[in-house]
Parts: C-alpha cells; sequence; structure tokens
C-alpha cells in the first residue's frame, strides 16, 4: 500500500514549539472554520482541524502579532494538518507570536 500523504516529521527544517492555540482558517473559497494550533516554526505548524483538508490546500491562518498567513497543507490524517507557512515569520515576530500563543497553557494542557 502506497502513502498519498507526507508524514508529519518530514521536511521539518526547524524544531517545533508545542503550544495550543485556537484560531481561525480560511479556504481560499472564504470558507472559514475553527483549528487548534498544536505544535509550531517559524516556517510551519501542525493544527487539529474537524474540516475535511488536503495536500496542497492553501489555507490564510490566523496568528498573533502576525495576523492571516498563507500556508499549504503538507500532509492531512486522521483531523490533523501539517502546513508549510509560505513566507517564514520573522525571528523578532516568532518569539513574541510564541510569547502570546502559550500564554495561558497549563502544564496539564502543553
Amino acid at each position: 500500500m502506497i502513502l498519498a500523504h507526507r508524514l508529519p516529521d518530514e521536511d521539518r527544517r526547524e524544531p517545533r514549539q508545542a503550544v495550543l492555540y485556537r484560531t481561525r482558517a480560511v479556504q481560499a473559497n472564504g470558507a472559514a472554520w475553527s483549528v487548534v494550533i498544536v505544535n509550531v516554526s517559524p516556517r510551519g505548524l501542525m493544527a487539529r482541524s474537524d474540516a475535511p483538508h488536503e495536500p496542497g490546500d492553501r489555507l490564510a491562518i490566523h496568528l498573533p502579532v502576525i495576523g492571516a498567513l498563507e500556508a499549504e497543507v503538507r500532509w492531512a490524517l486522521g483531523g490533523r494538518i501539517g502546513c508549510r507557512l509560505l513566507h517564514p515569520v520573522d525571528p523578532e515576530d516568532y518569539e513574541l507570536m510564541l510569547q502570546l500563543m502559550r500564554r495561558g497553557m497549563t502544564p496539564a494542557s502543553a
């Protein structure tokens, strides 16, 4: 059997940081839904989503400090999606974004 999706750990340039951050994703056709980002790096993220996604889908994902950032779905599996950000987050903005995304996290929810 050949798998048509990429595995979650493939092609990462930077380590991901654990977060639990509920936000909004908007598809090119205007469809919007809630997603929960569970890890993030300056170049990508993994999120939980109830919406159906396919590799290659383009989304605008709303991030603190940054605003809406365009991402490409690289893989989708079991309600999770792995996305590559089309424009990496600036290092200074990334640190502040990460702080805001982690605000309110507790060891039990991290």
